[in-house]
């Protein structure tokens, strides 16, 4: 076990890694109706009574150094040994992950924890900085924890309407709630977001987390948000595991959807993709302009839109969509013969695919599912971070 250093020690992030002196502390996330424990949020902490205890002053210290995928890492690895010698294993982990460095590959410890075969499922958890900065890399992150048997949760949703626009391309297992919307519930802004998560979430099966749950009235107040489950100091602080008592849920892991290998690299082209749900027209200028038109009116509705093209070449100038959009991503590996542009927003979705061999056709789709499958195909693309 690592040894810890005195309170007060100074210390270097180099002296961190080198000692594995990563310590996880452990929340427990509850079933709102009978308070059960589902499973358990493991939250990294630096040694205790040193300068790099808590963790921003720890990531900072990690980003610094230009070591912060070791730190990721290292902190995943401690949150699982932790669970894994626990006397009894919560039924499910979560673990968040640094965007950041979301496209290393895993440690050599961590496969060999995983390989071990852990009695409980892992959700990893990464916020909304992740969609718009590697979003490529996150949908490869999410098809490798799907072969594994695990899952991925949406943190802090409602922060940015961006992770709305993003949720039916990720379709996470557990939808996290950020806390301002339990303070505040009857903001417009809340109202909407709380529609399209449950909305989502009947449509997909994913289970939605409220967080920040301190009170009997925030508890109240989550469930009317479309919460099943919660996590906040009502439930309990986060601590080590050796001094904690949970009553768990054995059927917590029963109640996460199944996983899903292969969702999120979903085979084809996009037109291929798109083609396969909606007819096909014959791509006269005349179509695929007025197609092409018709996607930058939609951007321009919505400023919480996101755009993505599979290049900069397409019949509306790039700069015109780009203008209108919360985020842009355009491909750094083009389709060959194809042109497509896929526009989300908060419970929506519009794309235009075009392909030019054979003579050029044209399929243009409004259905939300095809739209995010269309949208993965061109993100798995999409190599940059």
């Amino acid at each position: 076990m690592p040894t810890a250093p005195a309170p007060g020690t100074t210390l270097t992030i180099e002296a961190v890694l080198a000692g594995r002196l990563v310590r996880p502390l452990f929340q427990p996330i509850v079933e709102l109706s009978g308070r059960t424990v589902v499973g358990l949020e493991a939250l990294a902490r630096g040694p205790a009574g040193s300068d790099l205890e808590f963790p921003d002053r720890l990531f900072a210290a990690g980003a610094a150094a230009g070591r912060l995928g070791e730190l990721d890492m290292l902190c995943f690895e401690r949150a699982l040994e932790g669970a894994m010698a626990a006397p009894v294993a919560p039924p499910l982990l979560f673990a968040n992950g640094e965007p950041a460095v979301m496209d290393q590959p895993l440690s050599p410890r961590l496969m060999e924890l995983f390989a071990s075969g852990p009695s409980f499922r892992t959700i990893l958890e990464y916020t909304e900085r992740a969609l718009p900065s590697v979003p490529g890399s996150l949908l490869r992150l999410s098809g490798q924890i799907q072969l594994g048997g695990n899952g991925v949760a949406l943190d802090d949703v409602g922060v940015d309407p961006m992770s709305l626009a993003f949720l039916p391309v990720l379709e996470p297992e557990v939808i996290k709630l950020d806390m301002s919307l339990v303070r505040d519930p009857h903001a417009a802004h809340s109202r909407t977001v709380a529609a399209v998560v449950r909305a989502e979430a009947r449509r997909t099966g994913a289970l939605v987390i409220a967080e920040g749950i301190e009170t009997e009235d925030d508890l109240i107040t989550a469930r009317e948000l479309g919460a099943h489950w919660g996590q906040g100091w009502l439930f309990g602080r986060p601590g080590p595991l050796d001094v904690a008592t949970h009553r768990y849920n054995p059927a917590a892991a029963a109640a996460l959807r199944a996983p899903r290998p292969g969702f999120h690299q979903p085979a084809g082209t996009p037109f291929e993709v798109a083609s396969a749900r909606a007819p096909r027209q014959p791509g006269t200028a005349a179509a695929i302009a007025a197609a092409f038109d018709r996607v930058r009116d939609i951007a321009a509705s919505d400023d919480a839109a996101v755009i993505v093209a599979s290049t900069a070449d397409l019949p509306v100038p790039l700069h015109e969509l780009a203008g209108q959009a919360r985020s842009t991503i355009v491909l750094d590996r083009p389709v060959p013969g194809e042109v497509a542009v896929a526009v989300i927003g908060p419970g929506y979705g519009h794309a235009v695919c075009v392909r030019s061999a054979g003579g050029p056709e044209l399929v243009i789709v409004d259905d939300l599912p095809t739209v995010a499958a269309v949208s993965r195909v061109l993100l798995n693309r999409h190599t940059r971070g």
